[in-house]
């Protein structure tokens, strides 16, 4: 198996076939609760975080951002 030609679908697939093999599907399962599952409430932190910015403030700061990018060139 040459891991460098594999896609990333194709390593994630003989990734689960291996832990299937070693742990079983209930120790698979559990190895990957923690990589799954999140905490806390995601969307009530971005709207705080976010909530002071605009559309108009992001789409500001992109294009301030693309301009630094080519004047680097």
């Amino acid at each position: 198996m040459d891991v460098t030609t594999m896609t990333l679908s194709e390593i994630r697939l003989a990734d689960l076939r291996a832990l299937s093999r070693e742990l079983g599907p209930v120790g698979m399962a559990r190895f990957l609760q923690p990589f799954e599952t999140g905490y806390g409430d995601y969307t009530r932190k971005r709207h705080r975080l976010l909530a002071q910015y605009t559309v108009s403030d992001v789409a500001r700061a992109l294009q301030e951002r693309r301009k630094g990018d080519d004047d680097s060139d």
